[in-house]
């Protein structure tokens, strides 16, 4: 198979070439989410695909639509029809998040949170929670091709994911995180959401691929805690750092829950990793990176 590497693209995927085994195994190809029928060369003759690619984290702007709904939704689709036109994919995983569970006004009543809730979109419209209404529209529309398609997909629920950087810059969730412990951001989120380290994910993830008795959703998620609680932690721990004091007034997002993760641990998925592992790998990866 061709390998492409467009020279704009060196600084996202050029760290991939330093895995052991990349120059015999690894292969780089040349696709847009919002391009229709640009996965096909790359899944052509491949048995397991895993979709992890949406945006996260964008400007409110007037251009949400094409900045982080249409990736999301239009990309997944995209990516599941060309899985359908391979006629060799034997499973898919798709990337999810608990924001695609966790959105909805009977959240504490229903609490503890497993696959079987959704996050209702009309709830995520009415308080710009515009990440969670793409993640939800989008997982319910890769469920109705996988459907319509035949394929096994099997998805994964992350929560907020924390751990060490893996790649030369933060993305942009520990961006995020970054920028509340240097207090840059003026405020931190009115946030009550499960944290899940990196390690949890990819482990999650592979599970998912290879275990034959997977299926349907899987909730990834350790601890559920507020930012006030984090800064806390961090704070006892790291008091060096000048950390946000204020807390926004953000509605819709605070809502105390948690997160029911039997199904995966049914599966033989060891404990997640506590908050405070979650974080202490994080913060000695921006340290020893420069970025603290």
């Amino acid at each position: 198979m061709p390998e492409y590497c467009v020279t704009g693209d060196v600084g996202k995927v050029g760290l991939l070439r330093e895995f052991d085994g990349a120059k015999e195994r690894l292969k780089i190809f040349k696709a847009d989410l919002l391009e229709e029928g640009s996965f096909d060369e790359a899944i052509q003759g491949v048995d397991g695909v895993f979709h992890t690619a949406s945006p996260v984290l964008v400007p409110h702007d007037d251009n949400i639509q094409a900045t982080l709904i249409d990736p999301c939704i239009n990309g997944t689709l995209n990516v599941l029809n060309s899985c359908s036109k391979a006629n060799t994919v034997k499973r898919v995983v798709l990337t999810s998040s608990c924001s695609s569970i966790r959105y909805r006004d009977d959240v504490q009543q229903v609490s503890p949170l497993n696959e079987s809730h959704w996050s209702d979109p009309e709830y995520c419209k009415r308080y710009d929670l515009w990440y969670a209404y793409a993640k939800t529209i989008g997982e319910k529309e890769a469920w109705r091709a996988a459907k319509e398609n035949g394929i096994d997909l099997v998805v994964v629920n992350p929560s907020y994911v924390v751990g060490p950087l893996l790649a030369p810059q933060p993305t942009s969730t520990l961006l995020l995180i970054l920028a509340i412990v240097k207090g840059l951001r003026g405020e931190y989120p009115n946030m009550t959401i499960g944290f899940v380290h990196i390690d949890d994910v990819v482990a999650a993830h592979i599970l998912a691929m290879e275990d034959k008795k997977a299926s349907g959703r899987l909730v990834c998620s350790g601890s559920v805690a507020h930012w006030s609680e984090i800064i806390e932690m961090l704070r006892a721990k790291y008091p060096s750092y000048p950390y946000e004091n204020k807390c926004s007034s953000q509605k819709g997002d605070s809502n105390p829950h948690s997160m029911d993760t039997t199904k995966i641990a049914a599966l033989g998925f060891p404990p997640f990793k506590a908050l405070e592992e979650m974080f202490d790998d994080c913060i000695k990866s921006f340290q020893e990176k420069g970025f603290l």
